[in-house]
């Protein structure tokens, strides 16, 4: 996925449709602790995991409600966002992204920004719907013998009725990351693109609270790269303050 340097009425609907944490799982109490916890108002201390909690668990539940957020944020301005406003999908004047996936599409193309979006969004989408990459079974079973969250030494279907779940991958992080990474761009097209049309939509509050609640989330656990937050930086940086 390419990142170059170059030398600028309210709706509810989603535009792709909404990826669900299954009721009933532990990933769902955890999204319900998160949300719970967003409610206090202090977003540092909402993003912290959880004492006794999994990381990678906690990282995959926040990634898709980040992309719920995302998604039905960016469902608000789709009518505003054309082919011919955002011919190339950009954040402001020096920033332009090219759109590859390493699979279907190998080599960076230059693409409109509602193409873009839809590749990227669709790319999410069918990450976050692999139960290999984002198993969504960890911590099911109510076995009062088993062993972590795996229950290693179980059979195949335990006693309780319930199935272990898979454990997360290898390349779990890496992916998750690289999905992080893609969602900023499109916060970063949102608020330099689109803001006047967020404002128009009485949006902004909305916008800015997720959007400070993502970049909190990503700067505790580090998981994108600075050069990459460079189209937001200085808004980062208020957010930041505001919050000391």
């Amino acid at each position: 996925n390419a990142f170059s340097l170059v030398s600028g009425s309210r709706s509810s609907k989603t535009f792709k449709p909404k990826k669900n944490i299954p009721e009933g799982s532990h990933q769902y109490e955890l999204l319900k602790h998160a949300e719970a916890t967003l409610g206090s108002g202090n977003l540092r201390q909402a993003v912290m995991l959880p004492e006794g909690e999994d990381l990678n668990e906690w990282i995959a539940v926040n990634t898709v409600d980040f992309f719920n957020q995302i998604n039905m944020l960016y469902g608000t301005i789709t009518e505003f966002c054309t082919e011919s406003s955002c011919p190339v999908m950009s954040a402001g004047p020096r920033y332009e992204y090219h759109w590859a996936d390493g699979t279907n599409i190998k080599k960076p193309i230059k693409c409109s920004a509602p193409k873009y979006i839809d590749y990227l969004m669709t790319w999410v989408q069918d990450q976050l719907d692999d139960e290999t990459l984002f198993p969504s079974k960890i911590g099911t079973c109510s076995c009062p013998t088993r062993d972590g969250p795996f229950c290693l030494t179980h059979s195949l279907i335990h006693a309780c009725g319930c199935i272990p779940g898979v454990p997360f991958p290898k390349n779990f992080m890496s992916v998750a990351k690289t999905i992080l990474k893609r969602l900023f761009r499109v916060y970063a097209h949102i608020y330099h693109q689109h803001f006047d049309s967020v404002m128009r939509l009485q949006e902004e509050a909305h916008l800015n609270t997720s959007f400070k609640h993502f970049i909190f989330f990503v700067q505790e656990f580090n998981l994108i790269d600075r050069r990459e937050l460079a189209p937001l930086q200085e808004l980062i940086e208020k957010l930041g303050s505001k919050d000391r």
